[in-house]
């Protein structure tokens, strides 16, 4: 039988995984239709509640149901790494564990496989529940990203996602350390179906995601798939250039003309905190670059493992 490999990264969501695996489990009906067996990886990222033992307990029940703990907390990008290099599956789907990724959609994502697809991906029409200003600034990053970006980065895309082996495999290949998975989908290419659903609010528990860490989130992916703010560094250093080459201009006309002294130390003092704020900004965009390199010349491993079942 053919194998499909369901990777669920968890931290902290003891209250979620039986409710997602019985979720899950209603679509047996079509698995066995399909003559397609299953394994639930639960990729434990160094949560800190009862996670893990309720991964055990399922595990117990029914032997398709995996395990790999984090030693500590990784990050969601280094638990669904992890868990496409244990996937032994011909079809990988990545799912969150707190429902808001419904399982009801997998016979339709697969029909798309069966057509040819190599990757069935989601993305949600609405942002329901979500606060107004998250909203507002997902949907400038991910405009922002269309615009600086050869890579295809969809508005509202979710980490639920169908595809072959071949495409896990070359995902599996990109051994980056700062991962932004979302990027990678897009730049290793493959032919992929789109299917857009309501927006569904987590069953329980609240989200990990908070708005900081979305931020550090989104500078990572521009990051990793553009090099556009360091050609706006260079860009903004030659206008301030030109605009300084003018303004001595101007101040040596103005004085041998109309014998006018230059102005005062407040303006002189506003223009000098101006340029060394402008400097001091694109100094921070190319230390952000130079520490993205740091991390990769290290060569550190994206997970460490600490118990796998």
């Amino acid at each position: 039988m053919r194998l499909l490999s369901v990777i669920v990264p968890c931290y902290n969501e003891e209250d979620n995984i039986a409710d997602f695996y019985a979720e899950f489990i209603k679509s047996k009906s079509f698995f066995e239709k399909k003559e397609l067996d299953y394994e639930i990886i639960y990729i434990d990222d160094g949560s800190e509640d009862n996670t893990v033992a309720e991964i055990k307990k399922l595990h117990e029940a029914d032997g398709r149901v995996h395990m790999v703990s984090f030693s500590r907390n990784f990050g969601k990008e280094a638990a669904m790494y992890a868990g496409f290099e244990h996937a032994k599956g011909d079809y990988v789907v990545t799912m969150d564990a707190d429902l808001q990724d419904p399982p009801s959609m997998l016979p339709e994502m697969f029909s798309y496989i069966e057509q040819g697809y190599d990757s069935v991906a989601t993305r949600r029409v609405n942002r329901k529940g979500e606060p107004p200003i998250r909203s507002f600034f997902a949907r400038m990053f991910y405009r922002l990203m269309r615009r600086i970006s050869k890579t295809e980065i969809v508005d509202g895309a979710r980490d639920y996602r169908l595809m072959t082996k071949q495409m896990v495999d070359a995902i599996l290949s990109v051994k980056e350390y700062n991962r932004f998975t979302k990027g990678i989908y897009g730049w290793v290419g493959f032919r992929t179906k789109w299917l857009e659903f309501e927006n569904v609010e987590r069953k329980k528990g609240e989200t990990k995601w908070s708005f900081w860490k979305l931020f550090t989130y989104s500078l990572e992916g521009i990051m990793a798939f553009s090099t556009a703010p360091l050609a706006f560094a260079s860009i903004l250093g030659i206008l301030f250039c030109i605009l300084a080459f003018l303004m001595i201009i101007v101040i040596i006309i103005k004085t041998l003309v109309f014998g006018d002294p230059t102005s005062g130390w407040p303006s002189m003092i506003c223009i000098l905190c101006l340029i060394s704020g402008v400097q001091l900004f694109c100094m921070g965009i190319i230390g952000q670059y130079l520490s993205k390199a740091y991390m990769e010349v290290k060569e550190r491993p994206i997970y460490i493992c600490k118990e796998e079942i």
